[in-house]
């Protein structure tokens, strides 16, 4: 009599939230066991919240009106806008282009070969690190600026109308920086030409537009995210420009934009 060998049961494929929990974990093992990341985002908290400090300083030391129309409360993150995008959007580009200069590319989309579910992961993990590094410095510039400013009787105060969104609108102006650069370091996998692209779409076309003619200046420059990021943390918008909810809406289409190319162009790529 011969025996009937039954088949083994095939185990079940991880579900769709199993899969995005691993690769969630994954990028965010990556993120956060390389030392230097957190060195580098340490000194870029500490200077610029110490620039914060010296430009408020300076601005209540004088006791003149800012330059250009600014208000106290855009002051509180001029040193914001330099100090903490640039660092942020240099190893948001390295989370993805230190694994080609390294291959490790090909043994990570070995393990995720769905590289829309990578990207996606990437782009989980750089923003949420982004978003909560950019509201917790955005609040603690503005503590310090408008401290320093209240000596002068020049200060503001959180419970001001539109002050807590504009805050806020500071912080989320990091996370559309770096998700930009991460979309842009996809596209271009090099770190100097993604690193000069991310710069070039953060502040050189906004800087470009200011040397524009009127209306142009206007017209062109409501669609940079320098320009858009200007507008959502004021609290008296510029006339010509975006309304600051729209501006917001700006900011949301860069990194967006950059995402979507990223995932159309890897997904084509061999590698």
């Amino acid at each position: 009599m011969t025996s009937v060998q039954i088949p083994a049961a095939q185990p079940k494929a991880p579900s769709l939230a199993a899969r995005a929990r691993d690769v969630i974990a994954f990028e965010w093992t990556k993120l956060r066991s390389v030392r230097s990341n957190s060195i580098t985002l340490l000194i870029a908290a500490v200077v610029t919240i110490g620039a914060s400090a010296v430009v408020a300083h300076s601005v209540a030391s004088t006791g003149k009106p800012l330059p250009g129309g600014l208000s106290a409360l855009t002051a509180s993150f001029l040193a914001y806008a330099e100090y903490a995008v640039i660092p942020v959007s240099v190893l948001a580009v390295l989370q993805f282009t230190s694994e080609y200069s390294t291959g490790l590319i090909r043994t990570t989309f070995a393990a995720v070969p769905r590289r829309w579910a990578l990207l996606a992961g990437k782009a989980a993990v750089v923003g949420a690190a982004a978003l909560l590094t950019g509201e917790a410095l955005a609040f603690a510039c503005f503590a310090l600026a408008q401290a320093i400013l209240a000596g002068r009787h020049r200060g503001l105060s959180l419970a001001q109308p539109g002050v807590p969104g504009a805050v806020l609108a500071a912080g989320f102006v990091l996370c559309a920086c770096a998700l930009t650069a991460l979309g842009l370091a996809a596209i271009f996998r090099h770190t100097a030409g993604a690193i000069t692209a991310a710069l070039a779409a953060i502040y050189l076309v906004g800087g470009l537009c200011l040397f524009l003619p009127a209306p142009w200046k206007a017209d062109i420059g409501r669609f940079t995210m320098a320009f858009a990021a200007s507008q959502v943390v004021a609290l008296h918008p510029q006339a010509g420009l975006f309304s600051p909810g729209a501006s917001m809406l700006v900011l949301v289409a860069w990194p967006a934009g950059a995402l979507l190319a990223a995932g159309l162009v890897t997904a084509r790529r061999d590698v």
